[in-house]
């Protein structure tokens, strides 16, 4: 016996809607992917960096030691690239990097951002089965995103902490002399170990670089800070910021006159590595460890007063990224730096 039409339509309608539940069910899990399925395809791109460099030992700075460190880094091209944090690499004389399921390679600093603390190595070799991560854009990023961090805090690799975005900040000016770019803040667990690591979002892809926290007992429960993807990607793949291969403190006003600059402000050298460009030039690096205020330092190196002929001052961080940038590999770069009260001009090819 056949069925009225209506009553057909209603048993037709009936299994459209059930069919229509059932793949409801099903796609949700895949549609929003859980974390656990978003680090596993991602966690192939996260790098152990172990660094070694020279560091001045007891009062007077004469005798050195290798100092170690351990951090983070994502893997961002076929190449080879590998984005991490510039305090960890800047001033290493060796640089390891070490991706899941590979042997450990060589690695060099080709560009750097100090004050963003963002620095772009080069691998001697890409190891086959190397995940390269895509780096989103940051514009999108909102307040209350859910975010992960992948690193190695404490030297445990490939750690997964998670949270969300807690804030976005334009980045602190370090002085006057230096305008830096924009943070994220996160309440994802960042320890000692994790700077360099990525900040992914729950697409897989990175949107920070973890820079540093703010803590008080100096535990991951503090306010965790990681650099846009937007000021990496600007800084070390658009402009190619170039890697001096120094660190130092800015000293201004009355540490200034402490020093008796004959300008408002200066750059006192702490650091120099192996094979770079300001080991090249002859710049030297502080010896003598001293506490002055807050401020633990090594006294005795280089004070920067000009590179390539801009004057340490406001605004001058992008002026001589630009001018560096435009500069050929035979070009002769200038500083000018104040040594033991005498100014000394001291000059080098650009190199690679």
């Amino acid at each position: 016996m056949s069925l009225p039409i209506g009553r057909s339509n209603m048993r037709f309608r009936f299994v459209i809607l059930a069919v229509v539940v059932l793949i409801s069910c099903w796609s949700r899990p895949s549609e929003s992917k859980s974390m656990a399925e978003v680090f596993g395809r991602v966690d192939g791109s996260v790098a152990v960096i172990v660094t070694a460099h020279k560091i001045s030992s007891g009062s007077t700075g004469i005798q050195q030691t290798m100092g170690f460190g351990v951090g983070s880094g994502v893997l961002v091209s076929e190449s080879g690239h590998v984005i991490t944090s510039a305090h960890l690499v800047n001033t290493a004389d060796e640089i390891q990097v070490k991706l899941s399921g590979s042997e450990a390679v060589n690695a060099r600093v080709v560009a750097s951002a100090t004050f963003a603390d963002v620095s772009l190595l080069q691998l001697e070799s890409v190891p086959k089965q190397a995940v390269v991560a895509k780096l989103g854009d940051s514009e999108k990023v909102r307040v209350g995103d859910e975010v992960f961090v992948v690193g190695t805090p404490y030297g445990l690799s490939h750690t997964l902490t998670a949270g969300h975005i807690s804030g976005r900040h334009k980045l602190d000016r370090v002085s006057a002399a230096f305008d830096l770019g924009e943070l994220f803040q996160t309440d994802a667990a960042i320890n000692e170990g994790n700077s360099g690591g990525p900040l992914f979002n729950m697409a897989g892809e990175v949107i920070g670089i973890a820079r540093y926290i703010i803590t008080r007992s100096g535990g991951s429960e503090g306010l965790g800070f990681a650099v846009t993807s937007n000021t990496a990607r600007r800084l070390l793949l658009e402009q190619t910021s170039f890697w001096f291969g120094f660190d130092g403190i800015v000293l201004q006003d009355e540490m200034a006159a402490a020093f008796n600059l004959p300008q408002s402000t200066g750059f006192l050298v702490q650091q120099v590595a192996d094979n770079s460009p300001a080991a090249r030039l002859g710049l030297r690096p502080g010896m003598v460890k001293a506490q002055i205020g807050l401020n633990e330092m090594f006294l005795g190196g280089d004070v920067i007063l000009e590179v390539v002929g801009i004057q340490i001052a406001d605004g001058c961080y992008d002026k001589i990224q630009n001018r560096l940038s435009q500069m050929k590999q035979d070009d002769i770069i200038t500083v000018k730096v104040l040594r033991a009260g005498r100014i000394v001009h001291l000059s080098a090819n650009r190199g690679r």
